[in-house]
Parts: structure tokens; C-alpha cells; sequence
């Protein structure tokens, strides 16, 4: 079962980064976390790689509905964006937020998916 949505864009990473940043603000979701993987990974192991960075994005509507449905649903939160360098491309790929109703097995939590689904959809649709 595919858990990402994915869009590969002709921009450079640091262009990608501020429009992902946008389009997930027009959208509704905040940046909660962020984690500089080639940073982390370069500073802690001394491992080269390419700009990867993880965000955590919460919309705060969406995530009270899915914790009224089931407490544990915060072992699926933020919903994390991985803009990353592909080549000469930059992807951007967001966890697919039905993967908390395939996981959980809770059909309540079918419209808060329905909705994050629509929104990440609308905000990756406009980067391209």
C-alpha cells in the first residue's frame, strides 16, 4: 500500500523549501517541528548526503478531531513533509493521512483523513 503523495518540482531545494512552507500555510497546517536530516546525519556520523529536510505539519482543527477519536492517534502526528534532492530535482512527498485509518482500523477517523488528504492534495497541487 502506497503511504506518500508525491510531487517532483524544477526548482532548487532552498525554492522548494519556502514554497512547501506557503502552500502547507494556505492550507491551514503549521510547521511544528523540523528536522535538518543532512545536518543531523553530517554533525552526528559525518555522513555526506543530499538536502533532506522533514517537517512536521499540524493543522490544529484537524488534529483535536482525530485526538477526540482516539488518544493514541498522536503516535501518527504532525503529519511529516519530507522535501528532499532527487538528481536534479527536489521531491516533496507527505505521508498519506489515510494511513491513520488503515492503521487504526477507525472509521471515525475516515472524514478527519478525508479532509488532511484534501488538503495536503491542494497544497502540493500548487506547487507544481
Amino acid at each position: 500500500m502506497p503511504y506518500d503523495r508525491t510531487v517532483r518540482l524544477d526548482a532548487d531545494f532552498d525554492t522548494a523549501v519556502t514554497a512547501v512552507r506557503n502552500a502547507l500555510a494556505d492550507q491551514g497546517f503549521g510547521i511544528l517541528t523540523e528536522i535538518d536530516v543532512k545536518a543531523t546525519l553530517k554533525a552526528k556520523l559525518g555522513h555526506d548526503m543530499e538536502d533532506y529536510l522533514i517537517l512536521g505539519a499540524c493543522n490544529p482543527p484537524l488534529a483535536h478531531q482525530a485526538l477526540k477519536t482516539d488518544r493514541s492517534i498522536g503516535l501518527l502526528l504532525p503529519c511529516n513533509v519530507v522535501v528532499r534532492r532527487d538528481g536534479d530535482t527536489t521531491l516533496v512527498q507527505a505521508l498519506d493521512p489515510g494511513t491513520m485509518v488503515t492503521l487504526t482500523g477507525l472509521p471515525a477517523l475516515e472524514p478527519v483523513a478525508a479532509d488532511a488528504t484534501a488538503r495536503l492534495d491542494n497544497a502540493l497541487s500548487s506547487l507544481t
